[in-house]
């Protein structure tokens, strides 16, 4: 099951670079303290509007009571709960970021006038209920009177009217404000951390009788603590760390599945790779772009050695051949010369010392081909080249062209420039002509077509052609079947090489008669 889980998620993993998975991490990193100040904040927030809408919810209710409580008061038609209006929530508007902390309020100014009779009746007549209720709200509830008398509470009979939140409350508005807390004295180590603690919420609300204000009921009270609230809330709190547990795991997974374990892999690989052993590892789809990237370009580069290993065995192998038997002639000549030398004729020193020098020179010619192959194995493409054909084919065709050997040369009037060099041009349609010649053609036909991406340089002769057995050989290094005439088998490897060198290619094309080679040579831009 986990196993099918795993391929899964494999298949449907998402490309991801690099800069992105670590960029996720760093970032979420450093969000870190940011979230978690936000978070609190948040939740400060949230206790000191939930203090408001307790503190409206109960006033709503006292003031209601009072309402009814009020002596004079016109009884009122029973509103109907259907129509439009009836239900008006009271919104929370306090906010700790927005809203200003007013000092702390004062006590009551001494009043022009004493408090409404109707105000002490009605005051009188709910102090049950407020006493019930303050007792679980733990709310402070002051009763004024239409001019901000005060008819029930702390302060008895003096003048709040001054009061902002007051004012408002006699012009029917429903106000709540911050105002310092006078009384508040730290306990706890941490409490610096949060806002809310040394404020009060306070809440004036109006009573309504007979359709005018009659008086207003102020309460205070102060926000629940953010530390209790965290306490209480633990639950939650636990589960938001949770969270954040799972989160920075999965981004450790991320960071393990995109890049640590790849590296580990491919490094592991080098090491199997340096040792002559293991195989290839597969690319992982978890790994980030560019860890897939190193992966490709990884097996690039062991399919490359592992193929530049095996010719470099092979080509060992064939130049230890090709040196073992002119040494041992020479070898061989000598040690005949050595022991033999009085007892032989003029003629017989004279043979052996020409086949010395045969040999000699077979192995002066296989030095000197075999460094032109190092170089033209070695090359690299020169870059900005834009060479003219038609130069290089010309010289190259003077030169080969021979009493017994012509070479006819059919070219467009205009050529398209290519990027290989002219030298190198000359050198591979050299080497064609001569083995033309050597393979006993009397004359080679040198064309060029003009394709979208690239130039096909053609050479045709009438000779024998290139039987089919060895056709598959042809551009093996030391493959030749003229041996005997001195053919070491390196011109067809060293003008491969040299084509490879600047990106073109060098064939054997079907024919009908003799040979014919195709050189493939990338076009160049114009300028």
């Amino acid at each position: 099951m986990i196993d099918r889980l795993k391929a899964l998620a494999k298949r449907h993993w998402p490309r991801l670079r690099l800069r992105t998975i670590l960029f996720a991490v760093l970032f979420f990193t450093a969000a870190m303290p940011g979230i978690g100040a936000i978070s609190l904040r948040v939740y400060e927030n949230t206790l000191v509007r939930q203090t408001e809408a307790e503190l409206v919810a109960q006033g709503a209710v006292l003031a209601a009571a009072a309402s009814v409580a009020w002596p004079g008061a016109a009884a009122e038609p029973a509103p109907d709960p259907a129509a439009p209006g009836y239900y008006e929530p009271e919104p929370s508007k306090l906010d700790l970021s927005r809203t200003p902390v007013l000092p702390e309020r004062p006590a009551p100014g001494p009043a022009a006038r004493p408090a409404d009779p109707a105000a002490l009746a009605a005051a009188a007549e709910v102090e049950r209920i407020i006493q019930r209720t303050t007792r679980t709200t733990l709310a402070s509830v002051v009763v004024l009177d239409r001019h901000g008398i005060v008819a029930r509470g702390q302060g008895q009979g003096g003048d709040l009217s001054a009061l902002p939140e007051v004012q408002a409350a006699l012009k029917g508005q429903s106000h709540s404000v911050f105002r310092v807390n006078g009384d508040y004295s730290p306990r706890y180590r941490f409490e610096w951390l949060s806002r809310a603690s040394g404020i009060r919420l306070h809440h004036a609300r109006p009573i309504e009788a007979g359709g005018q204000v009659v008086g207003v009921l102020l309460l205070s009270r102060s926000p629940r603590a953010l530390f209790r609230g965290l306490y209480e809330d633990r639950g939650k709190i636990a589960i938001g760390v949770v969270v954040i547990f799972a989160i920075l795991v999965l981004l450790a997974g991320l960071v393990s599945r995109g890049v640590t374990r790849p590296i580990e892999a491919l490094s592991a690989a080098s090491r199997d790779l340096a040792a002559g052993g293991g195989k290839l590892p597969q690319t992982p789809q978890t790994a980030a772009v560019e860890i897939q990237a190193l992966y490709e370009d990884f097996r690039t580069m062991a399919e490359r050695i592992e193929r530049r290993s095996g010719y470099l065995r092979d080509f060992a192998a064939a130049v230890s051949h090709e040196f073992k038997t002119p040494l041992a002639g020479i070898s061989g000549a000598v040690e005949l010369l050595q022991d033999h030398f009085e007892t032989m004729s003029g003629a017989e020193r004279r043979r052996f010392l020409d086949n010395i020098a045969a040999d000699s020179e077979r192995l002066s010619q296989l030095v000197t081909r075999l460094l032109d192959l190092a170089r033209a194995d070695m090359a690299s493409p020169e870059g900005g080249v834009a060479a003219d054909l038609a130069e290089p084919v010309r010289r190259a065709a003077d030169g080969a062209r021979t009493a017994a050997f012509d070479v006819t040369v059919a070219l467009p009037e205009r050529l398209p420039p290519v990027t290989v060099p002219a030298a190198t041009i000359e050198s591979v349609l050299s080497v064609l002509l001569q083995n033309a010649c050597q393979a006993g053609a009397t004359r080679a036909e040198v064309g060029v077509k003009v394709m979208r991406s690239e130039v096909i340089l053609s050479v045709t002769d009438d000779g024998p052609g290139v039987p089919e057995p060895d056709r598959e050989r042809l551009f093996e290094p030391f493959f030749t079947s003229r041996r005997a005439e001195g053919g070491t088998g390196l011109g067809l490897p060293i003008a491969r090489s040299l084509l490879a060198a600047s990106q073109g290619r060098l064939t054997l094309a079907p024919s009908l008669s003799g040979a014919r080679f195709e050189a493939a040579l990338p076009r160049a831009e114009r300028p």
